[in-house]
């Protein structure tokens, strides 16, 4: 449908997203220090971008990990940051 090379977000990268939420929520359990918890996802959304979803493109892959990285940042601090503000 769309021929300017662009991937459509497809399950896959989805679930990605809430698995590195995950990671990064069970790693700063185990004591991974909060102002380290952004780095990490980024760099494990451009891992999983460039080895499970570049498709032959390197570029494609640091472009849909950057995406990847920074959702599940979002996903992770959106609700936390939404939260506090009801608590105050």
């Amino acid at each position: 449908m769309f021929s300017s090379g662009i991937q459509m977000v497809e399950y896959d990268n989805v679930i990605i997203i809430g698995l590195i939420t995950g990671l990064v929520s069970l790693l700063k359990e185990v004591g991974l220090p909060h102002k380290w918890a952004p780095l990490f996802a980024l760099f494990c959304g451009l891992f999983f971008g460039v080895v499970y979803l570049s498709y032959g493109s390197l570029l494609q892959g640091i472009y849909t990990g950057l995406i990847l990285g920074l959702g599940s940042i979002g996903l992770y601090s959106g609700p936390k940051n939404l939260i506090e503000k009801v608590k105050k």
